[in-house]
């Protein structure tokens, strides 16, 4: 197993060890993220830089190519701890793959901060994070209004794996389930968040299934696929329903391509993150889990002060 050979190849022992990267008397906070490409994640950093700056840390923020590479962020994880950080924010891309090395971090005393994305363990301190199932059921409620409580409905996904997948596809199909005997969905699929894989499984999602109704796009690349792939096909009827914000989301919004998204809030996440970290640092109490909140918005509300103040570009 990767995780395996990463630990072999580092060892314990030079994590640890390593010589700091900064001065002993500079709380130093790595933030390692489940990607670099979506605007979401620049609106993180944004908001991990500002508290940064309040708080007077310092503050570095990295994650992969795309949202598949799990060995890579394991990579990324093993490196920034081998630099003896105060604290590490962490947004797990496999809930499960890095628990060896932050297990690791937790005994020489390094607070782990989940954020966005958490852990399937008790070793982060908390979780600054939005709350995904109840976030993906409100879409499932969105839904159900724009397509009259009837009809067969599907969902693309980023992936399996993380908790934000897993939540986000538990979140729409247990409400659907629960709510709505008149609502099926016929079928969820994984497009890792990439766009132009998530246009190809909305376009076979459609050919299979000529009576669809809706598809909801679980984060910002898989919306925006779903959207491309139903223009491409022809289907502007399909109501789709997105998640996170971003330039194309908004636009689609404003011409009336996607019925509407939940967005969460990106920047305070980032903060949040930060400031639990330099708090964790110094032996602070921090609570369990950081609920940095959501929000449904469309046409009507996309100019609204209080949406437009988490929305991103």
């Amino acid at each position: 197993m990767f995780v395996k050979r990463t630990l072999a190849a580092i060892g314990v022992a030079a994590l640890m060890s390593a010589a700091p990267a900064s001065a002993q008397d500079t709380i130093y906070v790595p933030l390692i993220s489940k990607g670099f490409q979506h605007q979401f994640w620049q609106a993180v950093k944004a908001g991990a830089d500002q508290a940064a700056a309040e708080l007077g840390v310092e503050v570095t923020f990295e994650g992969p190519d795309n949202e598949g590479q799990v060995d890579r962020q394991i990579d990324m994880l093993a490196a920034a701890l081998a630099k003896e950080p105060k604290a590490v924010g962490f947004a797990a891309l496999d809930s499960q793959a890095a628990i060896p090395l932050l297990r690791q971090a937790q005994s020489n005393g390094i607070p782990i901060i989940a954020f966005d994305s958490g852990v399937d363990s008790d070793i982060p301190v908390t979780t600054a994070a939005t709350d995904n199932i109840a976030a993906a059921a409100l879409a499932a409620d969105k839904m159900a209004e724009l397509i009259g409580g009837s009809g067969q409905v599907a969902v693309v996904a980023h992936d399996q794996t993380s908790r934000t997948g897993i939540d986000r596809v538990e979140g729409f199909t247990g409400r659907i389930k629960e709510k709505y005997p008149d609502i099926e969905v016929v079928t969820v699929q994984y497009g890792g968040g990439d766009q132009l894989e998530s246009t190809e499984l909305t376009k076979a999602i459609l050919a299979g299934n000529p009576d669809l109704k809706g598809i909801f796009g679980a984060n910002e690349g898989s919306a925006i696929g779903v959207l491309n792939g139903v223009t491409e096909m022809g289907r502007d009827k399909v109501v789709v329903i997105g998640y996170d914000s971003g330039t194309q989301q908004k636009q689609a919004i404003r011409d009336g391509k996607m019925a509407g998204a939940i967005t969460q809030n990106p920047v305070g996440i980032g903060y949040e993150t930060v400031k639990a970290a330099v708090a964790a640092s110094k032996g602070e109490d921090v609570p369990e889990s950081i609920d940095t909140g959501f929000y449904w918005y469309d046409a009507t509300n996309i100019d609204d002060p209080k949406i437009a103040a988490v929305l991103y570009d």
